[in-house]
């Protein structure tokens, strides 16, 4: 198993406030999460960079160890997101000048040829297998996600919308947070890819899957954020790269 990653400030944005961190355990056991912060500079920043920090600290190779079963997985990983969801609310509450911050969050722990997914906000997570076939697992938590669902938007209209941007969900806004849980095989040869939405508002998934197909992992993280920025780089950049 391989794991890459890289962030990059775009070609726009003053700051990043974008954050993730990962790291693998074993042949067959990894963690890793992606963070796109919201609230300003520092408080996007702030908000991304504390809930990275605070859900790392609980993934240790004994934690993966011991959660055995679909069931156990589903409730640490949704405990990690809620202690960062707690972590950035508190600070959000004490200094007047981050209040309204927040993060969006991917954390995807891969373990016995499965991956699980925890997820709140427009980040998100691709499964692509070694035939090209690419399939974005993660469903976004947003307004216009919201219009498509319901039949108001078709998905071409949603790429353009004006309030693309506005989410339902996040950290750190209320004391707690509704996170939805995902679990798909992960075959060898399988990559999953978790990004922020600077990648995915300016590189398509056929783009991305004829990437894939071409560079091996670490290339392809590489081109990933080099295609984004070609795009115009409007945004931060964030991208994990997990082949098995």
């Amino acid at each position: 198993m391989k794991l890459f990653s890289k962030t990059d400030i775009g070609q726009v944005r003053q700051s990043n406030q974008d954050a993730c961190a990962g790291e693998l355990f074993a042949q067959d056991r990894a963690w890793a999460v992606v963070c796109d912060g919201m609230g300003g500079a520092a408080g996007g920043n702030i908000a991304s960079s504390l809930a990275v920090q605070t859900i790392a600290a609980k993934m240790t190779a004994d934690l993966l160890d011991s959660v055995g079963d679909d069931t156990e997985r589903k409730e640490w990983m949704a405990q990690a997101v809620q202690e960062a969801n707690q972590a950035v609310y508190r600070l959000a509450r004490e200094k007047e000048e981050l209040r309204g911050m927040g993060t969006t969050v991917v954390l995807a722990v891969v373990c016995q040829q499965f991956v699980s997914v925890v997820h709140a906000g427009d980040s998100r997570a691709y499964l692509l297998l070694p035939d090209g076939d690419i399939r974005q697992i993660t469903v976004d938590h947003s307004m216009v996600q919201e219009l498509v669902d319901k039949g108001d938007l078709t998905e071409q209209e949603a790429q353009t919308h004006p309030q693309k941007n506005i989410i339902t969900r996040a950290l750190g806004v209320q004391p707690a947070v509704e996170v939805d849980y995902i679990q798909e095989p992960f075959p060898e040869r399988a990559r999953l890819l978790i990004c922020t939405d600077g990648l995915s508002n300016y590189v398509g998934t056929e783009q991305i899957s004829q990437l894939s197909l071409e560079l091996d992992a670490e290339s392809f993280c590489e081109q990933l954020i080099e295609s984004a920025n070609h795009a115009g780089g409007g945004d931060n950049i964030t991208v994990v790269v997990i082949e098995n």
